[in-house]
């Protein structure tokens, strides 16, 4: 039994929270917070968490192209991101090329670094992670998943928890039965009939989780249960409930939604995870902190305090 632990990071859902709300500047004037917050915030969250090991997933060029092709809304209507400012002195598009420009730095400053980071053409950062935290490689592992998404709740069991850092809430099993009266190997099933406006998924009109929870009080059980499951269910009650009726007639919708919501089985080719599995397995923790210094001064927060960061850096290198 390893007492081993692995944080596996949602980059873009860091990166992006951090972009908007942080107002570090470079020394030239340049919105920087997206890089400055997400590296204070692994800062925090390694003090936190304390892993053995990161492993931080990134969103491929083109990754939402398979669900896209299931679903032509999914994403869809999304507005543009943009910087929390009461004074704004980039355009929209000069505010888009700091943004691009700050994840493709933060990613070569998280390379310095020895953490292990997962980048492919075509592949969401969901089905990296839903494929790490199921590696045989940390099978006796502790995984804390961090995001804000609740996507990941599916993934929850004795070995995976979930970190919402916004809130500093940690979900595990329990929590979400007691939250939610869902466990979390029914969580997908229950939010396929609900939709997911984040990702402009629409489910059965009328129903949300609470009404899913209290009209299927099966889907608190650890049993893995299917959409034929509660058809069957449905059919069976004697009452004319109208969700009921709702789910009969629309498990067309709730097989469509749970084919492009589900993570158990990762939307990650036989070729990928070969390379995946190669990098776990021959990984070796290196640590650049003089280049990572010069880029800092470089691209003006030099004088911002990393040293806490470093520290725990180190101890990643040395204990290997």
């Amino acid at each position: 039994m390893s007492n081993k632990r692995l944080m596996v990071l949602d980059f873009n859902n860091l990166f992006i929270r951090s972009y908007v709300v942080n107002p570090s500047l470079a020394t030239n004037g340049a919105p920087c917070g997206g890089v400055v917050g997400f590296l204070k915030s692994l800062q925090k969250l390694c003090k936190d968490i304390n892993p053995d090991q990161i492993v931080i997933c990134h969103d491929g060029e083109g990754g939402s192209l398979k669900r896209k092709s299931m679903n032509k809304n999914y994403k869809e209507g999304r507005s543009p991101i943009r910087l929390n400012r009461d004074i704004r002195n980039l355009t929209e598009n000069e505010e888009l090329s700091n943004k691009i420009w700050q994840q493709t730095q933060l990613a070569v400053y998280l390379n310095q670094l020895p953490v292990i980071q997962f980048l492919y053409p075509k592949i969401e950062a969901d089905d990296l992670i839903s494929y790490v935290v199921q590696h045989p490689h940390y099978a006796d592992w502790q995984k804390v998943i961090v995001s804000a998404d609740k996507d990941f709740i599916q993934l929850i069991n004795e070995k995976t928890i979930l970190f919402r850092p916004i809130k500093e809430e940690v979900l595990n099993t329990k929590k979400i039965i007691e939250q939610y009266s869902i466990h979390p190997n029914n969580f997908v099933l229950a939010r396929a009939a609900v939709g997911d406006d984040s990702d402009n998924i629409r489910g059965i009109k009328g129903i949300g989780l609470a009404t899913m929870a209290k009209r299927f009080p099966i889907l608190a059980e650890s049993k893995p249960y299917n959409i034929d499951d509660i058809a069957e269910y449905a059919k069976a009650q004697e009452t004319n409930i109208k969700i009921y009726e709702s789910v009969v007639n629309n498990t067309d919708v709730i097989k469509a939604n749970y084919k492009i919501m589900q993570l158990i089985s990762p939307q990650v080719s036989l070729q990928t995870k070969g390379l995946i599995s190669n990098i776990i397995s021959e990984f070796n923790p290196e640590l650049n902190q003089m280049e990572f210094k010069k880029m800092s001064i470089q691209d003006g927060f030099g004088v911002v305090d990393f040293s806490n960061l470093m520290s725990v850096m180190k101890k990643f290198v040395y204990n290997k």
